[in-house]
């Protein structure tokens, strides 16, 4: 057991994290960030951003993380690259478990993000970053002048349909059923637009191509019958899973499982315990709000703790 009691430990990395541990760390709060094995988040599965700014020529996301993480590092966080197994927040000081270490906190950041669903093919993950993508406002600029397609039917997956068209030459998008389950105005907007076409009753079989997307093969989900589409980019929306097991039972959550948090605030449901990015955040879902939201939670986290 760690016999240190830290003012705050923040579980999870990604830009939410790291951003709380610069802003908690310059506040003199000696910061422990439990980053996970997986460090980064989802910007360590991406190429290319261009979209956070103060890059004006692009970065790469695992180099965009690397800064976040050596900045945060220069004032004073420690980090632990491993994962939580287990938390108490049912007295003070809370308590953290990292395999059998125990470690005490009088205050708690969460950002342990969330976890775009994918189809679960080999070839689609080899391509993740080259071609295959699960954000259309993050990556679609690139695929400007070329044919895409999407995967899903729900609400998002429609509006990231609409943005797509902006840059492609036509969009297709691929749906297992025979109707969207999107509301009346999303599906009418798609199924109205000329650069829209869908392929009912079907699902992505293979991602061809070698370094980057170029074709998908497709399975009609009724007669199993497979065809091919010439594409340069797949975008993935079929949903997010926020990475929220280690908390039920212990911390509110919504129906879909992410943290809920109090309006115009990071705090939970919990005093002390706060929560930033994807991990609450199932409507933005950007590099820049999960900062932004990780920068809130620290400035709460510094009154909190001068308050109790």
């Amino acid at each position: 057991m760690s016999t240190e009691l830290h003012d705050v430990v923040i579980i999870g990395s990604g830009p939410a994290g790291l951003t709380a541990a610069v802003y908690t760390a310059r506040a003199n709060l000696g910061p422990v960030m439990i980053e996970g094995v997986g460090a980064g988040g989802q910007l360590m599965l991406t190429t290319e951003v261009e979209n956070f700014p103060g890059f004006p020529e692009g970065i790469l996301g695992p180099a965009l993380m690397a800064n976040m993480r050596e900045q945060a590092a220069r004032f004073g966080t420690t980090f632990i690259t491993d994962d939580v197994s287990r938390v108490d927040f049912s007295s003070r000081p809370f308590g953290i478990w990292v395999g059998e270490t125990e470690y005490r906190a009088r205050s708690v950041v969460i950002s342990t993000g969330a976890s775009a669903r994918m189809l679960g093919l080999p070839s689609e993950h080899r391509l993740l970053g080259y071609g295959v993508s699960t954000c259309a406002t993050c990556d679609g600029f690139f695929y400007r002048g070329k044919p895409l397609a999407i995967v899903g039917g729900g609400d998002s997956a429609l509006e990231e349909a609409l943005f797509l068209t902006k840059f492609a030459t036509e969009v297709t998008i691929i749906h297992r059923r025979d109707e969207f389950r999107a509301s009346k105005i999303m599906r009418d907007r798609a199924l109205g637009h000329d650069k829209i076409t869908v392929r009912w009753n079907s699902e992505v079989a293979e991602v061809i191509g070698d370094t980057a997307v170029e074709s998908l093969v497709l399975r009609d989900t009724v007669t199993g019958e497979t065809s091919d589409l010439a594409v340069a980019g797949l975008f993935v929306a079929i949903g997010h899973t926020p990475n929220t097991s280690l908390f039920e039972g212990v911390l509110d959550l919504d129906p879909n499982g992410y943290l809920v948090t109090a309006p115009d605030s990071t705090a939970t449901s919990i005093g002390g315990v706060f929560a930033a990015g994807d991990v609450q955040d199932h409507v933005y879902r950007q590099a820049i709000t999960a900062a932004g939201s990780g920068c809130m939670a620290a400035i709460e986290t510094e009154r909190w703790l001068s308050e109790h």
